[in-house]
């Protein structure tokens, strides 16, 4: 299996600073090419999200350097995989929580990390930041942690009304903010000519189903410069809408 990977970022039309962090690398491994990908969308006081989703990226990224190589040789596995990133979060969900206290500002980050391999996908997620499937239709693979997703699991809320709820980006927990961090963990089997997406909420709110599928469906998504402007478009059209947040994404095409 072979991949291919892009990633848009925009600061948004009305913030000053782009608090989202990324990084996105395809890695040649004892067990063949690998994708790894991590997402976060900070927020914070005083451009203070920016630290909080970098540190975060950063801590993955070392990760995948340091720890996956050892894994490749062991085997991975998803307890090891639990193991290792549900670590990770809560490490830095102290670290954010001291750092912000030593500046007097409330921060955290959201974070969605995955990891592609030939067989098999992991995710963690905290927050509101998703993974997508995109082969013969549109699959969201992770669960938000925001107030209306709890309110549409509970009966509460149409899924309709959970779009244009004010509540809509209110998370239950995100990582720097909260007391205890609980990430939620996804696998599944990694699918041949498919596309997988990560984006920050505010590439998503403003952008349908359909339209996620029109423009990243992988019939479309077939090399790395056309895959750039499908993206493109996509967030142009998503900042034509009004969408105030920083908006991020990022695709995995698998051939």
């Amino acid at each position: 299996m072979n991949f291919i990977i892009s990633a848009v970022t925009d600061i948004g039309t009305t913030k000053q600073t782009n608090q989202d962090s990324y990084k996105v690398q395809v890695l040649n491994t004892k067990r063949g090419k690998m994708v790894f990908a991590v997402l976060c969308d900070g927020m914070g006081g005083l451009a203070k999200g920016e630290v909080a989703s970098a540190s975060l990226v950063n801590a993955f990224d070392k990760w995948s350097r340091e720890r996956l190589p050892v894994l490749c040789e062991e085997g991975i596995t998803d307890s090891a995989m639990r193991a290792d990133w549900c670590g990770i979060v809560t490490d830095y969900n102290e670290k954010i929580k001291l750092y912000g206290k030593r500046w007097g500002v409330s921060m955290g980050t959201t974070v969605t990390a995955m990891l592609v391999t030939e067989g098999r996908y992991y995710i963690v997620n905290v927050g509101d930041t998703r993974a997508y499937e995109i082969s013969g239709g549109v699959r969201v693979l992770t669960k938000d942690q925001t107030v209306v997703a709890r309110e549409v699991e509970l009966g509460n809320l149409t899924p309709q009304e959970a779009e244009r709820d004010p509540r809509r980006s209110v998370l239950l927990q995100c990582v720097g903010a909260s007391d205890a961090v609980y990430p939620d963990m996804f696998f599944g089997e990694t699918r041949w000519n498919s596309v997988y997406m990560l984006c920050s909420d505010g590439f998503r709110h403003e952008i349908t189903g359909q339209e996620l599928y029109q423009y990243l469906n992988p019939n479309v998504m077939l090399e790395e410069g056309g895959m750039r402007r499908n993206m493109e478009a996509l967030v142009a059209m998503d900042k034509q809408r009004m969408e105030k947040d920083n908006i991020t994404v990022i695709s995995i095409r698998t051939f």
